[in-house]
């Protein structure tokens, strides 16, 4: 009969063992139900193992315990005297034998388990499995353990340890369980590879899609011929059902997600009102997980020399501050759904990566270099990639202040065009909505066009294609949805077990706290930059310092500052906020065209034309006095950023050069500030206006000057100073608006575009990318820096708005609509893309706040950062960034590390150069991992950064690993139904 066994853990071994030596009633002899020649009495530790012992027994050589321990094996024949196959370190306490046939044992787990130090993950395998080759079968995604060699232990569970007498080893006699021996997981080294290198620009000229053979596996998928059916009848449904409440891409009728969610959101709001926690016990809850971190842990932690983190990547010692517990999942089919299943998920998973990987990579838009190194091991060759090798070394010490330093002279001092770059001499024209740049301004058509990539029509349309059909496969969302929850409950039981150590580290650092760390507003518009009261007492001031000013042309007669007031009955004293009225309410709830309306001071335009504009009979005057009056307040805050929006229409081609003579002429420029381009997607009412004859001239208004200013920077010496400071673009406008055009291979081109109905989404999103693309390409040739793409996206409106999005853009703004599209939302989760969410915002137009997914974002790991959008109409305070943060905080309880995460996050996100990153983040931070981190800059504790970084690893290693898999075994069967001999055996 086997012996029972006592378990304890090993953190509390000193006062469990002498506390149950102590007890005179624990040691009262009980009636024994062993056979013959076993002792009649009970062990002082059978209160322990008496309920469960069989299950106890059953699972005591796996190492079925949540941490390490101590276990006292009863019975045995060998004494605890032989202390050379007991554990370096072991109390002497321990070493003192209950009965003289008892012995110690000391095992680990590899089940489910939450360690102090470091986790494995994969679980024992099944005895007596034959290995076919070196992939998992079908049926699990772990990797298999080697052969039992000469040395390999026959007990699973079990290493054998070479310091061993054979005759102790387990299987020989009656000594099972008498060899002291630890369990751990093998490494494994997946992601270990050099980075891609260099790729030679190379044109995409129409003709056949890109396919994607280059890729070792298979990405074939059973929906594979029916793309554009499937794309086509979304696009339909979406037009022909817009009133419907569920959105039409949900299919309520098979997968209830929206119900599910409003009742899962009901349930939870009734327990938190129920249930009711008294002040002390969570006092004594908190005290007793204090505790953990005891000596004896940290003694353990010091032990474990190598720390294994089982996520397909090398692994590498960690140093203390980034030890902490982790939760584990292992055993077969982990991910919870059918292999075949998570096969076709993972297939097409992969698949959209890719697709984004092609386009991030070709506009010169940066790709997560986590998710790139796991798509790596499934290319048949390295992908030369220029974007990932890109990062100069960067001049920051480690040990600089976190305070760029500021130049001596100012940005738009320099404008003599002499001291500019040359003109190169190449010509540029727009065909088919696309600039093209050739080696001669004359006879272009004869001269020979410039290597400049760009993504063919008929390519993206098929791309489009895939992905809109990707997001309605059944068991897609099925495994994109559980995988959601689990990183939702896996971010929880983070919380539960390091929450008190993440906030221990941040007391250590010294100065550094949230309100002095960098946080970067990613999303708010020039025009609103400033609250109201701000603007109430410029427009004040302005009335009394400039009343005789001419601000305003009137039919010919010119209007002072005064006549115009005055033609309203209205004085400086009668002004006040509310007669602005320019702050949202519950009126513009899905009104966007009131919303719009409250960008006009007392309701009259003529007021928002002369203070805030830049284009108007002052040429900008009080708009530029009221910014920079915003960047001082920025400025004297130290650690408040902000990426301003500028706009251009579109309607002339001037636009570029008056909007940059606005910025030079009056000096508009701050540190702490970089600009973005919106272009606000209005063609349809220039149009109306004749304005515009068709899309393609409002396109060569947008672009063709930024190409010339690229060309020749002395044609437009005041636009190549703005340039400087230009990060991205942006698309604006109402999303909400229905959409009467299915952008597809038969939409017509931008020349012949002359329709009344806005072109969609999607239509205006490519031609801007494309453009953008080409632009990128020839200014890297030129040494300037690059733009991004960065628009406004799922705030309202249809599904294929985001998937444009995911398909094109570095970064989105808003992103609501992610919530009711699970498959999208866990593809932003792995390619980490950026989302600059602004809750009081939506809050007034689209999601009451209560709503907002932003902390089931932030829990589940997507990249989010906290955004203000319109301070004018939406928030009180001088500082509307740390408003934002402030009611976060409060109403969705969120933690200092969360605050510091997102605060990180916004910096990653935004525009700003690489050098004032190294100073705001640490000269690492463009690494992978809590390598990335410094704690001093950013006040994010290593152990938030290493959780991210591993979850998002063990994600990208679930799907590539089953693809893999999948691959390897299709090739298995080939083999075994082969009937000659093998190559090379003839």
């Amino acid at each position: 009969m086997p012996s029972p066994a006592a378990v304890f853990c090993h953190a509390g071994y000193r006062k469990l063992v002498p506390w149950l030596l102590g007890q005179p009633g624990r040691l009262a002899p009980c009636r024994s139900r062993g056979g013959p020649g076993q002792h009649s009495g009970t062990s002082p530790v059978d209160p322990l193992w008496r309920a469960g012992r069989r299950r106890r027994r059953s699972r005591l050589c796996r190492g079925a315990l949540s941490s390490p321990v101590w276990v006292l094996l009863l019975h045995c024949p060998t004494a605890m005297r032989q202390s050379s196959n007991i554990r370096a370190g072991a109390p002497p306490s321990l070493c003192w034998s209950l009965r003289r046939s008892d012995s110690l044992c000391y095992c680990s787990n590899k089940n489910i388990k939450m360690s102090s130090s470091s986790s494995t993950s994969n679980s024992d395998r099944q005895r007596n499995v034959k290995l076919k080759s070196q992939f998992q079968k079908r049926g699990s995604l772990q990797s298999t353990p080697s052969p039992a060699g000469e040395g390999a232990s026959a007990v699973p569970g079990l290493v054998s340890c070479p310091s061993i007498p054979q005759e102790l080893k387990p299987g020989h006699g009656d000594r099972s369980g008498d060899c002291v021996c630890r369990t751990r997981q093998a490494d494994r080294d997946a992601g270990g590879g050099s980075g891609p290198k260099t790729l030679k620009a190379q044109r995409s000229l129409p003709g056949a899609p890109v396919s994607l053979s280059h890729y070792l596996v298979d990405l074939r998928t059973s929906m594979e011929e029916k793309y554009k059916e499937i794309a086509e009848e979304l696009f339909t449904r979406s037009m022909a059902e817009s009133e419907m409440r569920s959105a039409p891409y949900e299919f309520p009728e098979d997968s209830p997600i929206e119900q599910l969610e409003e009742r899962r959101h009901r349930l939870e709001r009734q327990i938190s009102q129920d249930i009711k926690l008294e002040p002390e016990i969570l006092l004594r809850a908190k005290q007793d997980f204090m505790k953990i971190d005891s000596a004896a842990d940290l003694e353990l932690m010091k032990d474990r020399s190598v720390d294994v983190v089982d996520v397909g990547f090398k692994e590498r010692a960690m140093p203390m501050e980034r030890e902490y517990q982790r939760v584990s999942i292992s055993g077969e089919e982990k991910c919870g759904v059918p292999f075949t299943d998570l096969v076709d998920a993972a297939k097409c998973v992969v698949k959209a990566l890719l697709i984004r990987e092609k386009y991030i990579n070709r506009s010169m838009q940066s790709f997560c270099k986590t998710t790139a190194h796991a798509l790596q091991d499934l290319r048949t060759k390295p992908l030369d990639l220029e974007i990932y090798d890109d990062v100069p070394e960067t001049p920051v010490d480690a040990d600089a202040p976190v305070h760029p330093p500021v130049s001596e002279t100012h940005p738009y001092d320099n404008q003599d065009p002499d001291n500019m770059p040359a003109d190169t001499g190449y010509g540029c024209k727009m065909v088919g909505g696309v600039v093209h740049v050739y080696t001669k301004k004359t006879n272009m058509d004869k001269s020979m066009e410039l290597d400049l990539p760009y993504p063919d029509l008929k390519e993206y349309i098929a791309d489009m294609n895939v992905m809109m059909s990707l997001i309605i496969n059944g068991p897609v969302k099925s495994f994109c949805y559980r995988r959601l929850q689990y990183l939702s409950s896996k971010f929880q039981m983070h919380i539960l077990l390091n929450e008190m150590k993440e906030l221990a580290a941040q007391k250590k650092v010294p100065h550094r706290d949230f309100y002095n760390i960098r946080k970067v507003d990613t999303h708010i518009h020039a025009s609103s930059c400033m609250n109201q009261k701000h603007l109430l007492r410029f427009i004040k001031r302005a009335m009394k310092k400039y009343p005789g000013e001419i601000v305003h042309v009137e039919r010919g007669r010119g209007q002072t500052l005064k006549d115009v007031f005055e033609s309203m009955n209205l004085t400086a004293y009668d002004l006040s906020v509310d007669t602005l009225d320019m702050h949202a309410d519950r009126n513009t709830f899905h009104r966007f065209d009131k919303f719009n309306s409250k960008y006009n001071p007392i309701g009259e335009s003529i007021l928002r034309e002369i203070f805030i504009k830049t284009d108007n009979h002052v040429e900008g005057k009080y708009f530029a006095h009221i910014v920079k009056e915003v960047m001082s307040d920025l400025e004297e805050s130290k650690y408040q950023n902000s990426e301003l929006r500028l706009s251009i229409y579109g309607r002339s081609r001037d636009e570029w050069d008056k909007l940059a003579q606005w910025a030079v002429q009056h000096r508009v420029y701050s540190d702490n500030v970089r600009w973005l381009i919106q272009v606000p997607r209005l063609f349809d009412v220039y149009h109306t206006k004749k304005q515009l004859a068709n899309f393609q001239e409002m396109l060569e208004n947008i672009f063709m000057p930024l190409f010339e200013a690229t060309i020749n920077p002395r044609s437009h010496p005041d636009l190549h100073l703005l340039l400087e400071h230009v990060v991205g673009f942006d698309s604006v406008d109402d999303e909400s608006k229905p959409e009467h055009h299915i952008f597809n291979l038969d939409s017509p081109l931008p020349p012949d575009w002359t329709e009344v109905d806005n072109p969609p989404y999607s239509y205006y999103l490519y031609y801007t990318y494309a453009n953008m693309t080409v632009l990128n390409h020839l200014r890297r040739r030129r040494g300037f820096h690059t733009f991004v793409l960065r628009p406004h996206c799922g705030e309202a409106g249809p599904i294929h708005h985001l998937v444009s999005g995911f398909m094109l853009s570095e970064n989105i703004s808003h992103g609501l609509l992610l919530r009711k599209a699970p498959v999208l939302q866990y593809l932003y989760y792995l390619a980490q893309v950026g989302i600059a969410m602004s809750p009081l915002s939506n809050n007034s137009l689209f999601l009451s706040y209560h709503r907002n997914p932003l902390p089931e974002y932030l829990s589940r790991g997507l990249m989010i950062s906290l955004s203000t959008d319109d301070p004018l109409q939406f928030h009180f305070t001088k500082e509307p960034l740390m408003e934002e943060y402030s009611i976060a905080a409060q109403v969705w309880k969120l933690s200092s590390c969360d605050m510091c995460e997102l605060a990180r996050n916004s910096v990653l996100m935004s525009g700003f150069s690489h050098k004032v990153k190294s100073y705001w983040l640490g000269p690492s931070y463009y690494l992978e991992g809590p390598e990335s981190n410094d704690i001093r800059r950013t006040n994010v504790p290593d152990i938030r950064v290493a959780y991210r970084f591993e979850t998002l690893t063990e994600e990208l290693h679930l799907i590539t690993h089953a693809v893999r898999t999948d691959e390897m075994d299709a090739i298995d069967e080939e083999d075994s139904l082969t009937m000659g001999p093998l190559p090379g055996q003839c």
